[in-house]
C-alpha cells in the first residue's frame, strides 16, 4: 500500500506540471479589436515553430507550418500559389483564370462558395488552418469553431500598409518571409515611381458596370489604390466607400469629365451575361469627356480588380495599369 500510494504522488506530481505547459503552448483566437491593420510576429526565425498572427477579427498562434489549408479568398489563393503553398480546399468557382484552372479539378475538395462555406464538408477535410477575407469574412465565427481561421481582409482605406501586413503574415504562416520581402519591396518601389507623376496627368475616376448601370469609386473604396496610394486625382470628392459604390449615370458623369476613366466589367469577373462595359459607356454624353477624347479611358483586367484584388500578383499587375495609363 506504501508503494502504490509514494508511485501516486509521484505521478501526479509529473502530470500536473505537465498539465500547464501544455496549456501555456497551446494557441489562442482573441476577439477582434475592431482594429482592421495586421501584423505578424514569429516566436524564431523559423515558421516551423509558432507564428503569432493579428488579424481582421483577433489573434491566432499558428503552432507549426500548417499541412492542410482551406482558403475561401481568391487573392488568397492568387498569392498562396504563387509561393507554392499547397491547398486542400477551395470554394466552387467557374470563372478562374488559366494561371489558377487547377482548382477546378477533383484534386482540390470544394468547400462551399465565398459567401456560404459548407461547414460540414470544412469539417471532414479536418484542416489545421482556415483563411478568410473580404466577401468570406462573415463566415470567420463559424469556421473557427472548427478549425483555427485567420481573417486577411485588407483595410481599403489605409490600402498599402494593410495588404503589406496581410501578405507578411501569410509569409510568417508558411516560411516564406524572404520571398514576400523582395516582392513586396519592389511593389512599394513601384508605388513611389506611379505616385510621383500621377497628379501631373489630370484628375480619374473609377466606374464598375454591372447589368447595363454604372457605380463610380473613389478615395477609401475597394478600388481606392488608385487614389492613395498610386496619386490619381479624383475627379469626384466625396465619394460613399460602400462596397457597392456610388451609383452614376452618363450625365454625371459626363459633368465629372475626367481626364482619365477606368472602368471594371463585374458581369465579365463573374461570367454573368450582359452589355459588356463598352456598350454601357458607349453614348454622347460619355464620348464628351476629356478621358474619351484623348483615348484614356482603360478597362482593368475585371478578375484582377473585382475578384481577387489582394493577390500579390494582381497588386503588381493594379500598379502596372495604372502607370502604364499615365504614360
Amino acid at each position: 500500500m506504501h508503494c502504490d500510494s509514494l508511485r501516486h504522488r509521484l505521478l501526479g506530481a509529473l502530470v500536473i506540471p505537465a498539465l500547464f505547459v501544455l496549456a501555456a503552448c497551446g494557441s489562442t483566437t482573441a476577439p477582434g479589436s475592431g482594429d482592421s491593420a495586421a501584423s505578424s510576429t514569429a516566436a524564431s526565425s523559423t515558421s516551423a515553430e509558432p507564428v503569432t498572427i493579428t488579424h481582421a477579427q483577433g489573434t491566432a498562434t499558428i503552432p507549426s507550418t500548417p499541412s492542410k489549408v482551406v482558403v475561401f479568398d481568391i487573392g488568397v489563393l492568387v498569392t498562396l500559389d504563387e509561393l507554392d503553398v499547397p491547398v486542400a480546399g477551395v470554394p466552387q468557382l467557374d470563372t478562374l483564370p488559366d494561371s489558377l484552372a487547377k482548382y477546378r479539378s477533383d484534386d482540390y475538395a470544394k468547400v462551399g462558395s465565398l459567401k456560404e462555406p459548407d461547414y460540414e464538408k470544412v469539417a471532414a477535410l479536418g484542416p489545421d488552418l482556415i483563411i478568410v477575407a473580404g466577401r468570406s469574412s462573415a463566415a470567420y465565427p463559424e469556421l473557427n469553431k472548427i478549425a483555427r481561421t485567420v481573417d486577411l481582409t485588407v483595410d481599403n482605406e489605409n490600402f498599402l500598409s494593410s495588404f503589406r501586413q496581410r501578405t507578411e503574415a501569410l509569409g510568417a504562416i508558411f516560411g516564406k518571409r524572404d520571398q514576400v520581402k523582395q516582392r513586396l519591396d519592389a511593389l512599394e518601389a513601384s508605388v513611389n515611381e506611379v505616385a510621383a507623376k500621377a497628379p501631373a496627368k489630370g484628375t480619374g475616376l473609377v466606374v464598375l458596370t454591372t447589368g447595363g448601370k454604372m457605380s463610380a469609386y473613389g478615395p477609401g473604396s475597394r478600388f481606392g489604390i488608385v487614389y492613395d496610394p498610386l496619386g490619381v486625382r479624383p475627379a469626384v470628392d466625396d465619394l460613399s466607400t460602400d462596397a457597392h459604390g456610388n451609383a452614376i449615370s452618363a450625365e454625371l458623369l459626363a459633368k465629372a469629365d475626367p481626364d482619365l476613366l477606368y472602368v471594371v466589367d463585374r458581369d465579365a469577373a463573374i461570367g454573368e451575361s450582359g452589355k459588356a462595359a463598352e456598350q454601357v459607356l458607349d453614348n454622347e454624353l460619355v464620348k464628351q469627356t476629356k478621358a474619351a477624347k484623348n483615348n484614356k479611358i482603360f478597362y482593368l483586367d475585371s478578375f484582377t480588380w473585382y475578384v481577387a484584388p489582394g493577390g500579390l500578383s494582381s497588386v503588381e499587375a493594379m500598379i502596372k495599369a495604372i502607370g502604364d495609363s499615365l504614360s
